[in-house]
């Protein structure tokens, strides 16, 4: 049986009776015209789970949260810079930022991304530090 989930966010879905919520990284991705992309692909009782996707060239500048965060490159390549110090990060790569470190992304070919947030995090937050590049 599949469901539109209860955030109501087109690519998820619930599975089963469990409440399983499936979403795709690599599916129905489309790209901003001037700027990266963010998709809600699901909210779950503890995590908001994010695709952004960027073509080559586009950045989102220079931003913290109040909230700890993970980031998975699903792919393409990126620099990712942390308190000024750039990290070249590719397909499969992972990293986990506490609160309140300063971080910009800066994409070097088309890229595929996972923002992993808490549930205290909002989505709208993301979209402003695009919207404000």
């Amino acid at each position: 049986m599949t469901k539109i989930n209860r955030a109501g966010c087109q690519n998820a879905r619930i599975l089963s009776t469990k409440n399983m919520l499936q979403a795709s990284l690599l599916k129905d991705i489309e790209y901003g015209d001037d700027k990266p992309k963010v998709s809600l692909l699901f909210e779950s009782d503890f995590t908001k789970e994010i695709r952004i996707v960027f073509r080559a060239g586009q950045t989102m500048a220079a931003h913290q949260t109040s909230h700890p965060i993970t980031v998975e490159i699903v792919d393409g390549i990126l620099d990712f810079g942390v308190a000024s110090e750039k990290h070249r990060l590719g397909r499969g790569d992972l990293i986990a930022l506490p609160p309140n470190v300063p971080h910009d992304l800066h994409a070097l070919t088309d890229c595929v991304v996972r923002l992993t947030l808490t549930r205290q995090d909002q989505v709208q937050r993301v979209v402003n530090v695009i919207k404000a590049n």
